[in-house]
């Protein structure tokens, strides 16, 4: 009896290590929390508030450059494929030419510019100051879609896509560098 729980302790401390490592693993799990950030949604429109950004912002310092924008092509390519998983369960390649379709297409390139720039300074100014360059690289894509793409008004793209987001983007900044630095105390870098 005690032969075969050590056993099967041994199996799940095993698995529990190999799904730490894995790289796989970790790019499916911020995949997932994107998704589940899609959801936390306030509605505004064109564009609503989510906390989707924050989770790139995390993929890219936390599974760095590859990786994280990774992570972002999986999420966008679960949604293209016909899973609801964008905000307000939306889905479908339609969603990518809608309002919110040049956010969704600058994730994996935000969370690439993160991994690389914390890669290169760590210190808690560096990393604030990449989750910045990213997400304002994340709103200038997406209100230049936005007007391209729906509103075709420049002033009502800026006002609706980008100086909106402005207060939030200060507070997702800075709660994922706090969430970042809380993470790499314990855990130096995931795979």
């Amino acid at each position: 009896m005690t032969t075969k729980l050590n056993t099967k302790s041994n199996a799940l401390m095993n698995l529990l290590s190999f799904l730490r490592t894995s790289q796989l693993f970790w790019i499916f799990s911020f995949a997932v929390l994107t998704v589940i950030a899609a959801q936390i949604t306030i509605p505004v429109k064109p564009v609503p508030f989510t906390l989707q950004t924050m989770v790139v912002l995390l993929a890219g310092a936390l599974l760095g450059a590859r990786n994280g924008a990774y992570s972002q092509l999986l999420y966008i390519a679960l949604g293209a494929v016909g899973l609801p998983v964008f905000a307000y369960g939306a889905f479908g390649p339609a969603v990518l030419f809608g309002p919110t379709g040049g956010y969704l297409l600058a994730f994996p390139f935000a969370a690439y510019l993160v991994g690389y720039l914390v890669q290169k300074n760590k210190s808690y100014f560096g990393v604030v100051l990449s989750m910045f360059a990213a997400n304002i690289f994340i709103i200038i894509v997406g209100t230049l879609f936005l007007y391209a793409f729906y509103l075709q008004n420049f002033s009502e793209a800026i006002a609706a896509g980008a100086a909106i987001f402005t207060v939030w983007m200060v507070i997702k900044v800075f709660a994922a560098a706090t969430i970042y630095f809380g993470i790499s105390k314990k855990y130096e870098t995931l795979p």
